[in-house]
């Protein structure tokens, strides 16, 4: 991935509140693709309009170049002359992973993340890959999937990932403050998930969670009660047990 986006997107999180949205579509051979939107667009128009014309190009002109259209972690990296490694399950992680950038009116608005197609195995590769690469990912895809039914750990509903992203590139002072100021870099944060087949039950409830339709439940994340643990849910159970038809 290329350098200056990795900086900048962290950058993007400790300077301005912005919005994450996250899908996750499980398929009926228990793999799962998962698309993640960052929203940036109000936060480029706030940084564009403080900085001199005689800077932008420097400032901005590569992040201008990234790719408007999927194009693999691997690719990404093969481009730069920048990968790192040579481990199959790695390689093989990289080329299922892309991103893209979005644009309105010719300025940058926006990121996207996707991960294609992960199937179980998949997923042990890329915890091991994501000890040194950390990425923005939704927790949720960690969650246990057989086709069937999907196990929800509703311990995932965090912005860990994140956490973790932002502190590979802050100081030791301020990465010791990043669980208190989080609620600031955040406009809100949510998950829907959906199933290729129906849902038939759902067992479990959580404040946070509700079915929109036959085919999809709705994840949104109260930031202030992740950081206030005096604030109590009215349902809160561990796991929810989603079986589809």
């Amino acid at each position: 991935m290329k350098k200056s986006f990795v900086i900048f997107l962290i950058s993007l999180f400790i300077l301005q509140s912005c919005s994450v949205n996250s899908e996750i579509i499980y398929h009926k051979d228990a793999a799962s693709t998962t698309i993640t939107d960052i929203d940036t667009k109000e936060f480029m128009t706030e940084m564009m309009a403080m900085t001199p014309d005689s800077l932008k190009q420097k400032e901005f002109g590569e992040m201008d170049r990234l790719p408007t259209s999927w194009t693999s972690m691997y690719d990404l990296a093969k481009q730069e002359g920048k990968l790192k490694t040579e481990n199959p399950d790695s390689i093989r992680i990289m080329k299922k992973i892309f991103m893209k950038s979005t644009k309105e009116d010719q300025k940058l608005a926006g990121f996207s993340f996707k991960m294609e197609h992960f199937a179980p195995e998949d997923y042990q590769a890329l915890k091991n890959f994501t000890k040194t690469e950390k990425l923005p990912f939704d927790q949720n895809i960690y969650n246990n999937w057989d086709g069937k039914a999907l196990t929800i750990n509703t311990d995932n509903f965090n912005l860990k990932s994140i956490e973790e992203a932002i502190r590979t590139k802050s100081s030791k002072e301020e990465a010791e403050k990043i669980g208190g100021m989080m609620i600031m870099f955040f406009k809100n944060i949510g998950t829907t998930i959906k199933f290729e087949s129906p849902i038939k039950s759902i067992s479990g409830k959580h404040d946070w969670l509700k079915q929109i339709d036959d085919h999809s439940i709705r994840i949104e994340y109260d930031l202030k009660a992740i950081y206030d643990k005096d604030i109590k849910l009215k349902n809160a159970d561990k796991k929810i047990i989603i079986v589809t038809e």
